[in-house]
């Protein structure tokens, strides 16, 4: 049985993603996830942040533009190929 299909984080958060806070806290985390990975992203380039992580740049972007809700083995690869912690954490 396929899954359901769900609606992405710019769907959800006030447009532009990922510029306006959103209220839903999950779509908070997307948000502050992407601003995080864009950073690392703008100070290399998506390309290289995705062959030094062992992804797709697609992946990247649509990760970084909300298209996408990103999964753990894209965290867990992003995270060890750049050395930092990109999951924003409870506040």
């Amino acid at each position: 049985m396929p899954r359901a299909s769900r609606s992405t984080p710019e769907e959800l958060a006030p447009a532009p993603f990922p510029t306006i806070a959103s209220d839903d806290p999950v779509v908070e985390v997307a948000r502050k996830f992407a601003i995080a990975l864009k950073a690392e992203t703008d100070a290399s380039t998506v390309r290289a942040v995705a062959e030094a992580c062992d992804l797709n740049h697609a992946t990247l972007l649509a990760v970084i533009k909300g298209r996408t809700w990103p999964d753990m083995l894209t965290i867990a690869k992003l995270e060890r190929g750049l050395g930092k912690d990109l999951w924003p954490g409870r506040e």
